[in-house]
């Protein structure tokens, strides 16, 4: 299912399933930067772990389904 915007089909419970590989340890820093008011010194291992989650996410492929410029070019060929 989802909405048809002249005649592009968007389904937007495609969008929901994106994956958010390093989600767990940025909502751990967040809270330890909360509790700790803002002392960064207090969460050391948190911020160690959110680096090295981001670091092994840099090595992979950004995105399987294409770049927005890709898409955008299309489309802008279908509306000519």
């Amino acid at each position: 299912m989802g909405r048809k915007v002249g005649i592009l089909r968007i389904n937007p419970k495609k969008f929901g399933s994106l994956q958010k590989p390093c989600m767990k340890e940025m909502i751990s820093l967040l809270n330890c930067l909360g509790l700790c008011h803002n002392n960064d010194e207090k969460c050391v291992r948190q911020k160690q772990l959110l680096g090295t989650c981001m670091e092994a996410q840099a090595g992979k492929n950004k995105k399987p389904w294409g770049s927005i410029n890709y898409h955008l070019t299309r489309l802008n060929r279908g509306r000519k």
